[in-house]
């Protein structure tokens, strides 16, 4: 597996080139009356008319279809959206065999150029609360945006024409999306086109938002205080998830607006039984379109600062599940009426059935003997019993609070406890490091540090003729007995291995073959949990990892398949 040195996107963004501002007022409208010209499911596709009409001339599209290939590599799939001279499409990635979004315009396009400085300045956030710039290109008479498809993922303008969400969800959703926006604002980023097209919920119900500075500059939108302006489109957000309401006039988003004339009235008035401090955040976020918080907290103007506000909030639990009456007995059926009063109208003669022939002879008293030698069997068998029951109960037997014995001198397992990390090294037997000055922020408790990985160009397993694999060794002080380990990652994707050994020292060189596996397992999360079958005794444990995710360029590597890991943590 070869070391990937470049990376598909370029870092470098167009010297001396500052975007045009206009008017914070034109955002903001452009964030109440967009409404959807078409539901695609994948690509934010709003657009007023009043936007159509004042758009620049757009250059003509180069003619594309179905089938076409860009790069050799992206086959274009389904047109999603054709707009202002640019088009979106559903794709598929060949090298990689994954579907893919792609954002196209000719070079000759007047937001050409912006289009992709947007997409390279947010490739290197890698965040993965947002969905990913995978390329951005420029190709003769072509520019392109490869992006993350999450076929899994649903929209929030899918979420709430079903109905407003419950009080942990718009919680969940607005926690999630105020500390993403909070992230890209401190890397300079904004949005810009923040909106229910533009929010979605993933099968695991993560948070992931689409679109970052790259949807604004596809249309042109700008504004004089881009923080200012993704924080009340948060508020928006959240208003419409509590209330299943716009918070403007106008209807947008499958959603109907506000009462004209009535000003911008707080969630729990134009909806009952919402939760009082997300109406109040909702309020403060929305506080400079003329809302007044009842308690007069200030409003909130970054979306640093509400996210701030929304940790304030006491933490609002999901429901406990309804409980489930177990269904009520039902006798067996039996004839209707079998002892009843007759019933009505003259009853035809009937003939009483014959009684059973007596039983005769030798047969008939064998069988009277053995039922009742089996009746007197059973009796004595059940006084045997109860009298043995009786006698066994110790009185004297005093109470103890060690492990209950069971079987043959067994004992419960007792209650995994965490096992601490006393020292750790990079393991490297090919005399190759990664990065070794990172090790011991994979057991300091905080989930913004990391261990890293270099980026490879093959994968997701590694190849073992030029690199086996890279690992952490740990030393957890004493010898002690283990029996899992839960590993926190930073790339989720297809897919990370990971096994567990358990060492003689803690060495950097020292063969897998002189040590003993404990177990292994592979996940396509950001969370993996190893399990051994039964405790193992060690002092020294290494994590050897053999296979990677594909990620996109960050600030620290290359695009390519490659790890980094947020804590470790044994049990035991």
């Amino acid at each position: 597996m070869a070391e990937r040195s470049t990376s598909a996107v370029d870092v470098a963004r167009e010297s001396g080139e500052e975007p045009q501002t206009a008017p914070a007022e034109q955002a903001t409208a452009d964030a109440k009356a967009g409404a959807p010209e078409r539901d695609t499911g994948h690509e934010d596709t709003e657009h007023s008319e009043e936007e159509k009409s004042e758009a620049e001339p757009a250059a003509a599209p180069p003619e594309l279809h179905s089938g076409h290939k860009l790069a050799r590599r992206y086959r274009l799939e389904e047109c999603l959206t054709r707009l202002d001279g640019f088009s979106s499409w559903r794709a598929v990635d060949e090298k990689l065999r994954r579907a893919v979004g792609v954002h196209l315009l000719p070079t000759a396009h007047p937001r050409a150029r912006e289009v992709l400085a947007a997409a390279r300045s947010t490739a290197l956030l890698s965040d993965p609360r947002f969905v990913q710039v995978l390329d951005a290109v420029e190709d003769d008479d072509l520019v392109y945006v490869v992006h993350e498809w999450l076929p899994d993922a649903t929209e929030l303008t899918a979420l709430l024409a079903a109905g407003p969400l419950q009080a942990h969800e718009a919680y969940e959703m607005v926690r999630h999306v105020a500390q993403a926006m909070a992230a890209a604002h401190r890397a300079g980023l904004s949005h810009l086109r923040l909106n229910p097209g533009s929010v979605l919920r993933t099968s695991s119900g993560q948070y992931r938002i689409r679109g970052l500075a790259v949807n604004a500059a596809l249309r042109g939108v700008t504004s004089e205080d881009p923080a200012r302006t993704d924080t009340e489109a948060i508020g928006a957000l959240l208003y419409a998830s509590l209330t299943q309401r716009w918070p403007y006039e106008d209807d947008a988003y499958g959603l109907s607006g506000l009462p004209k004339g009535v000003g911008l009235l707080p969630p729990d008035q134009v909806r009952a039984g919402v939760h009082r401090g997300l109406s109040e955040l909702a309020v403060r976020a929305l506080a400079n379109e003329g809302a007044t918080a009842s308690r007069q907290e200030p409003p909130c103007t970054t979306p640093a600062e509400l996210a701030a506000a929304v940790d304030e909030l006491p933490r609002i639990r999901p429901p406990e599940p309804a409980y489930t009456a177990p269904p009520e007995y039902q006798a067996p059926a039996f004839p209707q009426n079998p002892y009843g009063r007759p019933p009505a109208g003259p009853t035809p003669p009937q003939t009483p059935p014959a009684p059973p022939p007596p039983l005769q002879g030798r047969t008939g008293r064998a069988l009277k003997w053995g039922v009742s030698g089996l009746l007197i069997v059973a009796l004595g068998l059940g006084s045997w019993q109860l009298a043995d029951t009786f006698l066994d109960k110790s009185p004297e037997k005093p109470k103890s609070d060690s492990p209950i014995e069971k079987g043959s001198g067994e004992k419960a397992a007792p209650t995994p406890k965490q096992l601490p990390v006393k020292d750790a090294t990079e393991y490297y037997p090919d005399g190759t490091p990664q990065h070794t000055d990172q090790v011991g922020f994979t057991y300091d408790g905080k989930s913004d540090t990391y261990w890293r990985t270099k980026s490879y160009a093959d994968g997701p397993d590694m190849n073992p003729a030029f690199k086996k694999g890279v690992g952490i060794s740990y030393d957890l002080g004493t010898e002690k007995n283990l029996s899992r380990a839960t590993i926190d990652m930073l790339y989720p994707g297809d897919h990370t291995t990971v096994t567990l050994y358990a060492a003689d020292s803690l060495s950097s060189s020292a063969s897998l073959s002189g040590m003993k596996k404990i177990a292994e397992n592979t996940t396509s999360g950001s969370k993996l949990t190893i399990k051994a079958k039964k405790p193992v005794k060690a002092r020294y444990v290494v994590m050897w990892i053999t296979a990677m995710p594909y990620a996109a360029k960050d600030g620290y590597s290359g695009s390519g398949y490659k790890q980094a890991i947020t804590d470790v943590t044994f049990m035991g």
